[in-house]
């Protein structure tokens, strides 16, 4: 696994930066002057002519980094002052050695208020990694003094205020338009609140060995469309329909057609080779008229659903279910179902109702969907605070695969190692903020699992095709208005090697 692939916690951070340093004899001040030169190239990339740039710079070693890039600047003839907040760095120290380099350099050091009164650029270089508590007030006025501003803003390695770890806002948080991250890619500049502050994010491995990242395990994986598209093969010439898989969509309570119509709909649009939905009565009608293709059937007792399920080979279980006496009925009728299914919407709060304690509720083939909301109830916390830490617990109490929405959407799989756990989907955008996107997703797993994917594969491809889909949509016609069933013909063109709108 490459480089930019593995994502990293603060401490797996550390012991990277600490086998640099100590055991392939790069001097922390050489780690330094590198990030700080990352740093200005992209800076020119994108402003080549900056203008008066302000250098905020804290007390830690972040602000090296400020201090170097400053001095810098200052040696290309480019304005630069370094706004200062918090103590000087002990003269001994590398960013001790930093400090003497700006200052040797020309560069004017004073407050942070005052260096931002004439600027055009920002360059964030507060506070780093080592923040996991709230900011302090010093800080968190000069953050938002920086958000008020009208210039532009680079953040070193990482937004300050932004947990590196969690993606959480520390109390506040530096709204960046470009985040240039070095050694490591952290988990947080990729989950919760990271993606809305970070803007455009860079990475630089600053040249560190390969052999440095080789002794030190990572906290998750960057998934990718490119490998993961491979996990499906060609289709055989005699191929039928029966060859790619028979799914059973379940739900739809009365008045709840759409839900259990759209995971039907883009199960076929992932390729499934035949859908059937089992739904209240009520709903026939409405889901063969949206999509002819689909065998519906009602349901008016679990024992209606006996057939339907002997002849499928995977369930989705949950678009539009509720939680009525029907529903309860129908959930508690497939839960002794054998075959492989995923569990989404109100099946997930059926689920989280009848087995608080988790005991004997895990199965090893299913898949888990829930958005935050359902996360909680599922293990009775909030789960924002720490995406990774919740996605995991849900795990190991329910087995099989889970898949916790949101942006940096993370899938945790069984343990084969603790590195092979996560995952996680770097695509998708605001738009999808709209009903009947799950749906969607739990159906395009569904297609992709009944077509032989496991239950990893299809977890992890069906998120990526989910939210490249809306992704390239997007790029054209913005998110404001997007629908979930705008997303069905690009699903159907990526998992098919291609994209209508852009090259993947």
């Amino acid at each position: 696994m490459n480089v930019v692939t593995k994502l990293y916690n603060t401490e797996q951070v550390r012991e990277l930066d600490r086998i640099a340093i100590f055991d392939q004899g790069i001097a922390g001040l050489t780690l330094m002057k590198r990030a700080a030169e990352a740093c200005i190239s992209r800076l020119l990339d994108q402003w080549p002519s900056p203008g008066q740039v302000a250098v905020l710079c804290g007390s830690g070693n972040n602000a090296g980094d400020g201090f170097i890039i400053a001095g810098l600047l200052a040696n290309r003839g480019i304005s630069a002052v370094v706004g200062l907040v918090g103590k000087l760095p002990r003269p001994d120290s590398d960013a001790g050695f930093a400090y003497e380099f700006c200052k040797e350099s020309g560069v004017r050091v004073v407050g942070g208020e005052q260096a931002l009164k004439d600027s055009d650029l920002i360059v964030d270089a507060l506070l780093g990694t080592g923040v996991i508590d709230q900011v302090r007030p010093e800080y968190a006025e000069m953050i938002e003094a920086m958000n008020t501003s009208n210039s532009s803003i680079l953040s070193v390695d990482l937004p300050s205020g932004l947990c590196a770890d969690t993606g959480s806002v520390l109390g506040a948080c530096v709204q960046a338009d470009v985040t240039v991250t070095f050694i490591g890619y952290k988990l947080g500049l990729l989950t919760n609140d990271g993606p809305e502050y970070v803007g455009e994010l860079v990475f630089d491995d600053l040249d560190v060995p390969a052999a440095v990242y080789e002794q030190v395990p990572f906290a998750a994986s960057k998934l990718d469309y490119s490998s993961c598209i491979k996990w499906l093969k060609p289709r055989h010439q005699n191929a039928h329909k029966v060859s790619h898989g028979h799914l059973l969509v379940v739900g739809g309570d009365c008045g709840m057609a759409g839900a259990v119509a759209m995971a039907a709909e883009s199960a076929l649009y992932a390729g499934a080779g035949m859908v059937s939905v089992a739904t209240h009565p009520d709903n026939v009608s409405a889901v063969v008229a949206r999509r002819p293709e689909v065998m519906a059937k009602g349901i008016r007792s679990a024992e209606d659903l006996n057939q339907l399920i002997e002849r499928c080979d995977v369930i989705v279980l949950g678009p539009g279910l509720g939680q009525s006496h029907w529903s309860q009925e129908v959930f508690a009728r497939i839960m002794h179902a054998s075959q492989p299914m995923v569990v989404d919407a109100d099946g997930l709060n059926l689920l989280a109702r009848s087995m608080p304690g988790g005991d004997d509720s895990g199965r090893g083939n299913w898949v888990l969907t829930p958005h935050p909301g359902e996360a909680q109830r599922l293990i009775n916390r909030t789960v924002q605070s720490d995406r990774l830490q919740a996605v995991q617990d849900i795990q190991r109490k329910y087995e099989g695969v889970c898949l916790l929405k949101g942006a940096g959407t993370l899938i945790a799989s069984p343990i084969a190692s603790s590195e092979d756990q996560i995952s996680l989907c770097p695509y998708g955008n605001p738009g999808m903020s709209v009903a009947g996107m799950g749906d969607l997703l739990a159906g395009v797993i569904g297609g992709l699992l009944a077509q032989g994917l496991d239950l990893r594969e299809a977890t992890e491809l069906g998120a990526i095709v989910h939210s490249l889909a809306a992704d390239n949509l997007v790029m054209n016609q913005g998110e404001r208005g997007l629908l979930a069933t705008d997303l069905l013909p690009e699903i159907r063109a990526l998992l098919n090697h291609k994209s209508l709108h852009n090259k993947s």
